[in-house]
């Protein structure tokens, strides 16, 4: 009967404590000890605070088989001592009960979650931005990268034109410069081919007249060199038709003395009778023939002018390049071998032959 009554009591009183906990918000009460066991006493847990509440006092239970005082009745609610583990008081402030701490539990998870989503939309966010920024900056190099690439492309067939070019104008220099170089060795073996012919051909006893003047080199007309260039070349081609003033031209070449100048456009000054009678600006004083005059000479000092032609003018002037080189000759100017110095002179009278059959440039 007792432990029946005991159990009744108990059930009684973790009811009593439920609402309790609901009013107060502390945590369930713990299993208790000693409640409906042998030793009928209700013990505490060791090492945690009891709450002292007024409807709890602690007692001792009477052992089983000895009867209560009140047996047949449920003990009173103040005798049944109840632990109150895990309602404790904070100092300084009243009790928190364990529901309050769930409350907490939860909240600060929520708080920490809401903390991670921001962390972590912020964390894509900047992804994003970062991953738009570093797409512009991928298609800004891809773009230079294909400006440049184009530049070189075009930098590259510029170089390749120019190497073209380049082979092309010196392979076409070469190719000068080689006909060039064929036809100067052409005409020198020519040239060489004629001077052997010539040599083959000329009169040995002009050369050799020639170089027994050029030993002793005078302007003496008797020399057997001189005498043949005036029979032969000097004397016909200063052989006008007006033979006094043939005559004075020829001696002013010998001596040096002839001045051959070009008429001015203006008004030409009065010469003497000679002159007017034979050489006007349109009649040559030399052969008496109509031509007109752009040359005229002059004697040694005098001041008498003469109007030439054409003509006349190339017959004294190859005369007077003949006795020029000569001049050079025996002042010791031309340093050449004697064949040369032949040869040249050979070309000197060709001129003077040339012009006496009336044959001088058109600038004459």
């Amino acid at each position: 009967m007792v432990p029946r009554l005991a159990e009744m009591e108990s059930q009684r009183i973790s009811s009593s404590v439920d609402q309790h906990r609901l009013s107060t918000g502390c945590v369930p009460i713990p299993a208790l000890e000693g409640v409906g066991t042998d030793e009928g006493v209700l013990s505490l847990p060791q090492g945690d605070p009891v709450l002292a509440h007024p409807a709890l006092v602690t007692s001792q239970w009477q052992p089983r088989g000895q009867p209560h005082p009140d047996e047949g009745h449920p003990p009173p609610l103040e005798t049944v001592p109840v632990s109150w583990k895990g309602c404790r008081e904070s100092p300084g402030g009243p009790a928190e009960s364990p529901a309050g701490e769930e409350a907490q539990g939860e909240d600060s998870p929520t708080a920490a979650q809401l903390d991670v989503l921001r962390l972590r939309s912020s964390s894509m966010e900047i992804r994003e931005k970062g991953s738009e920024f570093l797409k512009e900056e991928l298609h800004k190099a891809q773009k230079e990268l294909q400006l440049k690439d184009e530049e070189c492309e075009r930098l590259s067939k510029v170089r390749e034109q120019l190497e073209q070019e380049l082979e092309e104008l010196t392979a076409s220099l070469f190719e000068e410069a080689h006909r060039m170089v064929r036809e100067a060795n052409m005409k020198q073996a020519a040239s060489e081919k004629q001077l052997k012919e010539a040599r083959g051909k000329v009169d040995t006893t002009l050369f050799a007249e020639f170089q027994a003047w050029r030993e002793s080199p005078t302007l003496d007309k008797t020399c057997p060199f001189l005498e043949r260039v005036y029979r032969e070349d000097v004397g016909p081609c200063l052989d006008f038709t007006m033979q006094e003033l043939s005559a004075l031209v020829r001696a002013a070449v010998e001596d040096n003395t002839l001045t051959i100048e070009p008429v001015a456009s203006q008004t030409l000054p009065a010469v003497k009778v000679a002159a007017v009678e034979c050489g006007s600006t349109n009649t040559c004083a030399l052969s008496g023939l109509a031509r007109a005059c752009r040359h005229r000479i002059r004697l040694g000092d005098s001041e008498s002018h003469y109007y030439i032609s054409p003509s006349s003018r190339a017959r004294i002037t190859a005369v007077c390049n003949f006795f020029t080189y000569i001049r050079y000759i025996q002042q010791g100017l031309v340093r050449q071998e004697v064949e040369p110095m032949f040869w040249e002179i050979t070309r000197l009278r060709k001129e003077m032959s040339l012009a006496k059959l009336g044959f001088f440039p058109q600038e004459a």
